[in-house]
């Protein structure tokens, strides 16, 4: 029988075979969607600590408590509930027990916005019973890593043992960051090269717009966003800015050559999970794993091969655009439609490719460096970055207003970037006005931020 990339048991026999596997993602316009996730830190509401996995007042707790009463189903690993799962949407743990919603792939950012509210009021709902708040911003503003609960998932143990071999921050990334993302499609290699291209190179851009991470242990640290910073020093094989995008051999295939040089994690068998940190995906595929020898690798092994790699935008069977900082419940429904406006319109698409596609891969670099301390205050090419970020959502707007999404009053997509135009307005990021509260009216009180921006 011939090994097929749709067939996740099937042996993986050939490169071709983990190229077709990210070509089949390729659909026609009319059916692209939007996947949007977001992750919060879930928090005691009188110690302001992060809740631990077991006891009354729990993860666990929570989890049960959202299946049992909103008609979820559990997602087992062993005798442990991990997650839950509904209507092609998801809810799953981060390491450190943040909560995040994995949605389902839906139309337009209405639908989007619906989901993301159902999700958190059913979250808010069992929540308050047990005393326990959500709080969206990009790193745990008040915890020690130490002293972050650990999560029951096997994948996180062989990650937490094999982080500090490769970075000095992999650890916080694990436990102390969170984040939103959107999930994008695309119509072919062509169109898959060009999206991935403009969204990389103005990744740093949307990072500063949605920069909201100045707190480490309870005292500004120093940065805009500290989740983007910690990236810079967490794995140099699976992180990054990924200069080759950017090079006229852009494929399917020089991602797929990319994912093969990047080590493993761990192989996934029979509900356990095999530690083959560092190892070669490619002596997998030769059956010459040292984890595991005699065995080869699998269409699965590949999928969950590609899920361990956290460049700034990340390729599956779709476009993963993962560089914004937690935040603020109508920030959520912001980072998807502000991507949607840049790329999911051809004019759009074109004129935000424009303003980048003679940036040189130096020029990436520093300002992917600049933004984590600076955000929109920033400098890049003699202008505020400011200056780029509301040029790139006004491109995004004229998108939205082409898409011609309307809800049931009438208003199209363009409702959900307001939260950005005041940014823009503003002059400076949400990390800014807390770092101004903070120092102001909350007198250097960071217990302040829980109890005035939770959930």
């Amino acid at each position: 029988m011939t090994a097929t990339p749709q067939d996740k048991k099937s042996p993986v026999t050939s490169k071709q075979q983990l190229i077709d596997y990210i070509a089949l993602g390729a659909r026609p316009k009319e059916d692209w969607r939007i996947g949007t996730e977001h992750e919060k830190f879930v928090f005691c509401k009188d110690s302001h600590r992060p809740v631990p996995y077991e006891g009354e007042r729990s993860i666990r707790a929570i989890l049960e408590a959202k299946g049992r009463e909103f008609g979820w189903d559990p997602i087992m690993e062993g005798d442990y509930i991990i997650g839950l799962k509904k209507d092609g949407q998801s809810v799953t743990l981060e390491p450190g027990g943040q909560l995040e919603l994995s949605g389902a792939p839906l139309e337009n950012i209405h639908q989007t916005c619906s989901e993301v509210n159902s999700h958190l009021k059913e979250a808010k709902a069992v929540s308050e019973e047990l005393g326990i708040k959500f709080l969206g911003v990009g790193f745990n503003p008040n915890t020690k890593r130490e002293d972050v609960p650990r999560m029951p998932k096997g994948r996180y143990k062989i990650m937490t043992e094999y982080m500090p071999k490769k970075g000095n921050l992999g650890l916080d990334m694990m436990y102390r960051t969170a984040t939103i993302q959107v999930n994008l499609d695309y119509a072919d290699e062509a169109d898959m090269v060009k999206k991935f291209r403009t969204s990389l190179a103005l990744q740093p851009i949307a990072t500063a717009l949605f920069a909201n991470s100045p707190f480490t242990e309870g005292k500004p640290n120093g940065f805009m966003s500290y989740r983007s910073h910690i990236w810079t020093d967490t794995d140099p094989d699976r992180c990054g800015m990924l200069p080759f995008v950017f090079d006229e051999a852009m494929s399917y295939e020089a991602y797929v050559d990319h994912v093969l040089d990047v080590p493993m994690y761990f192989v996934y068998r029979d509900g356990k999970y095999i530690d083959a940190s560092g190892q070669s995906f490619r002596d997998f595929i030769k059956g010459e794993l040292p984890a595991y020898p005699g065995h080869v690798a699998t269409m699965q092994d590949w999928e969950d091969h590609m899920s361990t790699l956290f460049p700034e935008v990340r390729l599956k069977k779709f476009l993963e655009l993962r560089g914004a900082d937690g935040g603020s419940w109508n920030t959520i429904c912001a980072l998807p439609a502000l991507w949607v406006g840049l790329l999911y319109d051809s004019d759009a698409l074109d004129a935000a490719w424009d303003l980048c596609r003679d940036w040189s891969i130096e020029e990436h670099d520093l300002l992917r460096a600049e933004v984590p301390r600076t955000a929109l205050q920033g400098d890049f090419r003699n202008r505020k970055i400011l200056d780029w970020a509301r040029d790139i959502l006004e491109i995004s707007a004229h998108g939205l207003q082409r898409r011609a999404r309307l809800n049931a009053t009438g208003e199209d997509e363009r409702i959900f970037l307001n939260v950005l135009f005041a940014i823009a307005e503003k002059g400076h990021s949400h990390a800014q006005d807390l770092l101004d509260l903070y120092h102001n009216q909350w007198n250097g009180d960071i217990n302040r931020l829980f109890q005035e921006h939770a959930f």
